[in-house]
């Protein structure tokens, strides 16, 4: 599955051109945030590309998660939100 990362100064409009793409394309898409910011990003990111997909019969559902991640040799928790076409 593919990754998309988010952070906090990702552009909504373009990671949802990116995650509407990915499920168009793969059926499902992995985006993950760490952090307030980022995952605020995630989430409207996801509401936008939603609204992308919804026209061309898509709809997208998305399952929330934690993974662990390894940034610059520190281990973090980041939300992972997992979305598929249904």
């Amino acid at each position: 599955m593919e990754i998309l990362k988010v952070s906090s100064q990702s552009i909504p409009n373009a990671v949802a051109g990116a995650i509407a793409g990915v499920i168009r394309d793969k059926g499902s898409v992995e985006v993950q945030a760490v952090g307030a910011g980022a995952t605020n990003q995630a989430i409207k990111a996801i509401a936008i590309s939603r609204g992308f997909l919804s026209p061309i019969g898509i709809e997208l559902i998305c399952l929330p998660a934690f993974a662990n991640v390894d940034i610059d040799g520190e281990k973090r928790t980041a939300i992972k939100l997992v979305c598929e076409a249904r």
